[in-house]
C-alpha cells in the first residue's frame, strides 16, 4: 500500500528555518560586568533614597486609640524623642513601642510604618476598675491587672473606691495577709463586677481577707466574703439587685440571701 504524503505548510518551514539560523545574543564578560555594575548602582541609589535621603522622612506621627484627655497625642509624640525624625525606614519600631509603653496610662501599643511619610501608633489605654484611697487622701486608679497608673485628687466616676477598714483580727494577721494582698483582693472583686453593677458600687471595703463588702450608691451593702469565685458572685448579685433590699449576701453564691 502506498504511503500517504505528509503535507507541510511552506510558511511554517520558512519560520523554522529562520529560527534555526537566527543569531543568538550573547553577552561578553565585559557586558556582564557593566550590567552588574549598573544594577549595583541602581540598588545603591535606591537604598540611599530610602534609608538616608530626606525624600522619605517622617513627616506625620499619627496616634490613634486615645479615648479622653488624660493621655494626649502630644505626650505620645514627646516620649518618642528623636525616634520620630529622619527616614521612615530607619525608625526602630521596637524601640518606639518600648518608649510609648512606658507611659503609665498605656496598656498596649503597636507601631508601624505608613508609607511614604507617616509613623502610625495605636494605643490601648488602661481602664480603671477601682480607685485606691492613699494615706494622703488621694486616689490611685488601678486597672484589672492591679496596676496603679494614675493618682488624682478625686476618684474617676463610675468605679468603686477601695477602702481598708480592717478588723482587729485582720490587723493581727497582717504578717500573713499584708495590706498589698488585701488591696489586690479588693481590686479583684472590683474588676469582676459587670459594668451595670460597678457603676452602682460606691466603695469596696475590706474588713479582712474573707470579709469584703460592697457599699452601693443607694446605701445597700453587699456581703461578698473573700475574692474567690468573684465571677460567680457577680452573676448572682446581678440577679438579686432587681429585688430591693438593704443587704445582699453572695458570700456563698450557691445560697445567696437578701435582708432589710
Amino acid at each position: 500500500m502506498a504511503e500517504t504524503p505528509v503535507l507541510t505548510d511552506p510558511l511554517e518551514d520558512e519560520e523554522e528555518a529562520e529560527e534555526e539560523y537566527a543569531p543568538r545574543l550573547r553577552l561578553s564578560r565585559r557586558g556582564i560586568v557593566v550590567l552588574s555594575a549598573l544594577g549595583a548602582l541602581l540598588l545603591g541609589a535606591l537604598g540611599w533614597l530610602v534609608f538616608f535621603s530626606s525624600v522619605l522622612d517622617v513627616r506625620v506621627v499619627a496616634v490613634q486609640g486615645l479615648t479622653g484627655d488624660k493621655l494626649t497625642a502630644h505626650q505620645v509624640r514627646e516620649v518618642l524623642g528623636g525616634g520620630q525624625h529622619g527616614p521612615l525606614a530607619r525608625v526602630d519600631l521596637a524601640e518606639a513601642e518600648r518608649r510609648v509603653a512606658e507611659l503609665p496610662r498605656v496598656a498596649k501599643v503597636e507601631v508601624w510604618r505608613g508609607w511614604p511619610h507617616t509613623l502610625r501608633i495605636k494605643v490601648v489605654e488602661r481602664r480603671p476598675v477601682a480607685a485606691v484611697r492613699t494615706e494622703d487622701g488621694k486616689f490611685t486608679q488601678v486597672d484589672s491587672a492591679g496596676f496603679g497608673f494614675a493618682t488624682e485628687d478625686a476618684p474617676p466616676a463610675g468605679v468603686p473606691v477601695v477602702e481598708l477598714a480592717l478588723s482587729q483580727q485582720a490587723n493581727d494577721a497582717l504578717a500573713v495577709f499584708g495590706k498589698p494582698e488585701l488591696v489586690r483582693a479588693a481590686v479583684t472583686v472590683a474588676a469582676g463586677l459587670p459594668p451595670e453593677v460597678a457603676k452602682l458600687a460606691g466603695a469596696v471595703r475590706v474588713h479582712s481577707y474573707d470579709d469584703i463588702q460592697l457599699q452601693l450608691a443607694d446605701g445597700a451593702v453587699v456581703r461578698w466574703g473573700s475574692a474567690e469565685r468573684t465571677a460567680r458572685k457577680a452573676q448572682v448579685l446581678a440577679a438579686l439587685l432587681p429585688r430591693k433590699a438593704k443587704i445582699y449576701d453572695v458570700s456563698a453564691p450557691e445560697a445567696p440571701g437578701i435582708g432589710g
